[in-house]
């Protein structure tokens, strides 16, 4: 069963995927399934490492956490965007920020959370050093970007994928 779906779940949510983005028919049907099944052998050529995600009570955390934080950011990108012409006081700007987390799977999800909030880019990341730049769209005076980064989001993945 594996070898003719090396990753159910994966192959499972695609499908899913590709019936809630299409009208339900059996071409569809058919359809998203042959792409699904494609997609798992494509990724079980590429061999992933294994995933261990030990605090599930924090992912239900961020669960809640990382929605919040992108509606409230998504208001304030708004009006910063139509409040830009009165007073000229945003400044977007590059910030280095020094991370702990070396999990491949933590810094997805590090990347992914970063990038989907309105008003910040996950731009590169030096494996070696462990340093992230990132963009930040309205950058005021005084916010401590790493201490945000690290508290908010750092803190809790490095205790999910340890």
């Amino acid at each position: 069963m594996t070898r003719l779906i090396p990753h159910p779940l994966l192959s499972v949510g695609l499908v899913a995927m590709w019936l809630m983005l299409t009208r339900f028919s059996l071409g569809n049907l058919l359809l998203g399934t042959a792409i699904a099944l494609v997609a798992g052998w494509a990724m079980g050529a590429l061999q992933p490492e294994r995933v261990r995600m030990r605090r599930w009570d924090l992912v239900l955390r961020l669960a809640f956490i990382i929605p919040w934080d992108i509606l409230k950011s998504n208001v304030a990108v708004a009006w910063a965007i139509l409040t830009n012409g009165r007073g000229g006081k945003r400044r977007s700007g590059f910030v280095c920020i020094p991370l702990t987390l070396r999990n491949p799977a933590g810094l997805g999800m590090l990347s992914i959370i970063i990038t989907a909030t309105p008003g910040t880019a996950w731009l590169e990341h030096d494996q070696d050093s462990g340093l992230l730049l990132l963009h930040v769209f309205d950058l005021r005076e005084g916010s401590d970007w790493p201490a945000f980064i690290r508290d908010r989001y750092e803190a809790p993945l490095l205790e999910i994928f340890r």
